[in-house]
């Protein structure tokens, strides 16, 4: 027999959560949060409220002179878990901001399913414009010193892993259409084993079954209002409705992979159809062997997560033409 407590469960995503018949979310994974650092690897953090609905950790290497890289980075989780401030994030983004020299804003989002997409992809929008207020001339007791002090806004970078570099995607095709504030220009965005997805499978990706598999049904529970569902060009970035490629608005991009990753040849098919969009920026794909998805944030002690962060913190120390 069906019990009362199935009964009332319209949809699960275990080991996650769980959303009851009433709306009620059952969150069975809650990250650890981690307090900001007055010192954690030559590193300073602290919180800020960009608006009512997001707030972010500012990450600023101590003892610096001069102007900094910035980047604003998305955190994963599937749209529907994590934070900024969890100890995974607090840990994987203070090592990128020491290594790279670099002030990092991680921005936390709204969260599906209390609140579905495509508010994640607002918050983000409304973070990276916070952001840029910070390039023009003047200062009120709103706008953050750290940014008007030590921030470059010549080398603007964003990024994520998993959900957060499908956001970071969207975010830099969406800066190809409309402006920044100040006019300020996305120099580069990474895009760690990103989170895409689509009805048809692509290289080794499971033929059968796509409709019960945990990518397929967080998708539909994040977004159940996404026209065109599972091809949605939001989380298909090759889907026939989906904006060219080559209107990315950024100078820069890497794409991130893991071999053992189920999202791997989905990520390099897109590096694949970017090289070909006609697009003209500087395009490379990283590969590490033997990992799997989130590997560098989940064990960052490990050889390879080191040789990723090294890989990162370059990428970020580029300075403009």
């Amino acid at each position: 027999m069906v019990s009362v407590e199935e009964k009332d469960v319209t949809a699960e995503l275990l080991p996650f959560l769980r959303v009851h018949n009433d709306g009620r979310v059952e969150r069975l994974y809650n990250p650890q949060l981690a307090p900001p650092s007055s010192l954690m690897d030559g590193v300073r953090s602290k919180d800020t409220v960009i608006s009512p609905e997001v707030s972010a950790r500012l990450y600023l290497p101590c003892n610096t002179t001069e102007k900094l890289p910035i980047l604003v980075y998305f955190h994963g989780g599937g749209f529907c878990i994590e934070s900024a401030f969890s100890i995974l994030s607090h840990q994987y983004i203070n090592t990128i901001a020491s290594q790279a020299n670099a002030l990092v804003i991680s921005v936390d989002y709204r969260l599906a399913p209390e609140h579905p997409l495509p508010a994640a992809y607002e918050d983000s929008w409304t973070a990276l414009q916070w952001v840029a207020t910070h390039s023009t001339e003047g200062l009120n007791e709103k706008d953050e010193p750290w940014l008007i002090q030590h921030g470059d806004f010549n080398r603007l970078y964003i990024g994520g892993d998993s959900a957060g570099a499908n956001i970071s995607h969207h975010i830099a095709m969406r800066v190809g259409t409309e402006e920044l504030h100040g006019g300020v220009k996305i120099l580069g965005a990474f895009l760690s084993h990103p989170y895409f997805w689509g009805s048809e499978p692509l290289g080794s990706e499971p033929v059968t079954s796509r409709e019960t598999s945990l990518l397929y049904r967080t998708w539909m529970l994040v977004y159940p209002g996404a026209p065109e569902g599972i091809d949605n060009p939001h989380i298909n970035p090759f889907a026939k409705t989906a904006p060219c490629l080559a209107g990315i608005g950024c100078r820069r991009l890497i794409v991130c992979v893991a071999s053992q990753d189920e999202l791997r040849d989905r990520a390099v098919h897109y590096y694949d159809v970017m090289r070909e969009s006609g697009w003209e920026g500087e395009l490379s794909v990283f590969e590490v062997e033997g990992e799997g998805h989130g590997f560098h944030i989940f064990n960052p002690n490990t050889k390879n997560a080191k040789e990723m962060f090294k890989r990162l913190a370059g990428f970020l120390q580029v300075t403009r033409d």
